[in-house]
């Protein structure tokens, strides 16, 4: 199952490594929004250069396309989009509650595909067979965001997440067995064979006879999990406030998961006193994700700072489709006039690809002209931004520097930024 390792800790800070079967973390870590199985505009290829470490894919957009039946015929999220690193999928449950069509009840939730209007329902163990089938390494149990912000409304909602995380728990269990009789199935034909190597995914064709069609796997292959080690973290819930939230975090701590996704919707005004209150609860020897946080630098410093091992967030790369590019001092937006004959670097500082070979007047002729190359430039210098700060705020708490660089980094860059 998946280990953590921490190296360092100071305070509730702390450097270390994920191991998961598709490689290590090194952490804190920023994880790029690959959520319909792609960081939009870059490809794998572009993440691994720019030092992303691993990808967040959503389990309600990959069940409307391509399926989860599909991803798992190809190996799983990894194998399937050419990632091959380590891989998150969150549940799917806050996309599915912004929708107009939401209907919520003790089982699950009942809701409208986006695309075509077909109805569907997602229960917590359906959540848990569909991100099985994805096959990422961390899966986040599915929980209840609540759309009001009444006190009322978030502890109703945060008890509905708790009931369903048992029920999550008690799938993903039941999923982990059959790994684990797959897993002693490969073990005896390796044994009898005498073949060697780490087990990382499963030879169906070994197990069990195809189906007449070639290639093709029959039905009761096609209800097992992919056979390697999964791992499910449970989503702290509450809100703002913090009683909810020191609730949530004894009772997400007392289930045992492999790990605690912190959810919900907050700014960076409130995110240090939430960050201390749930973080001095939640056991220390297991990861912490925060969720969706990530767009702005100072969520970073924050979260690192206040226990937070690993990040996700769209906010970057969406930015950058805007032509809203991150510097040390500050946003730009790219598209403005001043940087038609500007030839520097959209920051001079930055040794991504864009920064390495292209000038700000180019960026903004080809934003001008709408060409498809502006967005992946832009994209690739703002997630190399994001990624290469947390890397830097990484080697600051083991260099005993945190304080210095934080002060640094955020004077720079909010002095002159509009954000």
């Amino acid at each position: 199952m998946l280990k953590f390792d921490i190296k360092k800790k100071t305070g509730l800070a702390r450097v270390g490594t994920i191991h998961t079967a598709h490689g290590d973390i090194k952490t804190p870590a920023f994880i790029g929004a690959a959520t319909r199985a792609t960081v939009k505009s870059l490809t794998m290829s572009e993440m691994r250069t720019l030092g992303s470490q691993g990808i967040l894919a959503n389990t309600y957009h990959l069940i409307l396309a391509p399926g989860s039946d599909l991803i798992q015929e190809f190996g799983g999220l990894a194998e399937f989009s050419s990632w091959h690193g380590p891989t998150f999928t969150d549940s799917g449950g806050f996309q599915i509650f912004s929708l107009p069509s939401a209907k919520i009840a003790e089982e699950g939730v009942k809701f409208k595909s986006h695309i075509n209007g077909a109805k569907l329902e997602m229960t917590p163990e359906s959540s848990m067979r569909d991100q099985w089938k994805i096959g990422a390494d961390i899966h986040m149990a599915f929980d209840h965001l609540a759309k009001s912000e009444n006190y009322d409304d978030m502890k109703e909602a945060m008890l509905r997440t708790h009931r369903w995380l048992d029920r999550c728990v008690a799938e993903h269990g039941r999923l982990s067995g059959q790994v684990a009789l797959l897993e002693g199935d490969l073990s005896r034909q390796r044994e009898r064979t005498k073949a060697t190597g780490p087990v990382t995914s499963i030879s169906w064709d070994a197990l069990a006879k195809r189906s007449e069609r070639p290639g093709a796997r029959s039905n009761a292959q096609a209800k097992m999990p992919l056979a390697y080690s999964q791992s499910l973290y449970a989503v702290v819930q509450g809100g703002t406030f913090l009683d909810l939230r020191a609730e949530s975090a004894r009772y997400c701590a007392s289930v045992n998961p492999d790990g605690f996704g912190i959810g919900g919707v907050f700014t960076a005004d409130g995110m240090a006193e939430m960050l201390e209150t749930v973080n001095t609860i939640l056991p220390e020897n297991k990861p912490r994700h925060l969720l969706g946080m990530g767009q702005e630098p100072r969520d970073l410093f924050i979260g690192a700072e206040y226990g937070i091992d690993t990040f996700d967030c769209v906010g970057p790369t969406r930015m950058a489709r805007n032509g809203t590019l991150y510097t040390h001092d500050g946003r730009i937006n790219i598209k403005n006039a001043k940087f038609t004959r500007d030839s520097a670097p959209v920051d001079a500082e930055c040794d991504c690809e864009c920064c390495k070979n292209h000038t700000r007047a180019y960026l903004h002729h080809l934003f001008k002209t709408d060409e498809i190359t502006a967005k992946v430039l832009a994209s690739i210098h703002n997630e190399h931004f994001i990624v290469s700060t947390v890397d830097n705020i990484r080697q600051s708490l083991m260099d005993d520097t945190f304080e210095k660089y934080k002060r640094t980094f955020l004077d720079r860059y909010y002095k002159s930024s509009n954000s």
